[in-house]
């Protein structure tokens, strides 16, 4: 009977974890995609350089990262060796990178 509640919350735990984990991702709509691509090859901005970041998705950007607006929807790009990056102005942390 232990081994069964002991398997069971070891289950229950990894499923709240990967919950958790799933809250953590931003989905954004293809819709909104669309619109971002649009507005970014109408307004290229220069790539900057980040010596010491590695550009992956869930990456925090440093606060000297200039972000720059699309009318309309919450997340701002910028462009880091040469490619895009949507980032959530709330935490500066990476949400797409556009090839």
């Amino acid at each position: 009977m232990r081994t069964h509640l002991t398997a069971a919350a070891a289950g229950f735990l990894l499923l709240a974890g990967i919950g958790a984990a799933a809250a953590d991702t931003v989905v954004i709509q293809p819709e909104q995609e669309t619109v971002i691509k649009e507005y970014v090859k109408k307004k290229p901005l220069a790539s900057v350089k980040l010596p010491g970041v590695e550009l992956n998705i869930g990456t925090a950007l440093p606060d000297t990262v200039e972000l720059h607006e699309v009318p309309n929807v919450k997340y701002r790009y910028t462009v880091i060796d040469n490619r895009t990056v949507i980032v959530d102005p709330d935490t500066h942390k990476v949400i797409k990178i556009i090839e």
